[in-house]
């Protein structure tokens, strides 16, 4: 049985910058940094597309010659409402 707990430390939260445009790609995927960071290397090396799921399951697909940048890092929890100090 997993917890929810348990199925967020597994998360990395990635954005990614397109050369040739002032927008970025944000998202939340269910692979951890060091998957992320393997699969970014290796397209970089390589020249192809790098291809990752997102935590809806959808697919990005980015090619590696348009990639300006890429930051991983721990998926953080969201608190909503009101926190005492």
């Amino acid at each position: 049985m997993t917890s929810k707990k348990n199925t967020l430390e597994s998360r990395a939260e990635v954005r990614i910058g397109i050369s040739d445009s002032n927008q970025e790609l944000n998202f939340e995927t269910t692979s951890d940094v060091a998957a992320v960071q393997a699969l970014v290397t290796a397209a970089l090396d390589e020249g192809t597309t790098l291809v990752l799921t997102d935590a809806r399951g959808r697919q990005v697909i980015v090619a590696a010659q348009k990639i300006s940048f890429v930051e991983v890092g721990e998926s953080a929890d969201r608190r909503v409402g009101f926190t005492s100090l």
